[in-house]
């Protein structure tokens, strides 16, 4: 048996499929550990000697809808339960 093509033919069993919580297929199933954002570890993994890494991923690249409303509730300065 070679070493090149034909043994390519024979990869048919996944070790990664879908992580819950950034939805790539990096989540091993052996190690049950996502190699893209580190599930189930509570902090997200992050590493400084990928810097396009962290531009991809890092706050504003997705729809942020939590923080909009927390840009605009500061601007009036998180005043609750008043009347105009």
């Amino acid at each position: 048996m070679t070493k090149g093509t034909t043994s390519f033919g024979e990869r048919r069993c996944k070790s990664h499929t879908l992580c819950r919580r950034c939805g790539r297929t990096s989540f091993h199933m052996q190690k049950k550990s996502c190699g893209a954002c580190g599930y189930p570890a509570a902090r997200l993994r992050k590493y400084n000697w990928s810097v396009k890494a962290i531009r991809r991923k890092t706050t504003g690249t997705g729809r942020t809808a939590h923080l909009r409303n927390v840009n605009r509730r500061f601007k009036n300065g998180f005043r609750t339960g008043q009347t105009a």
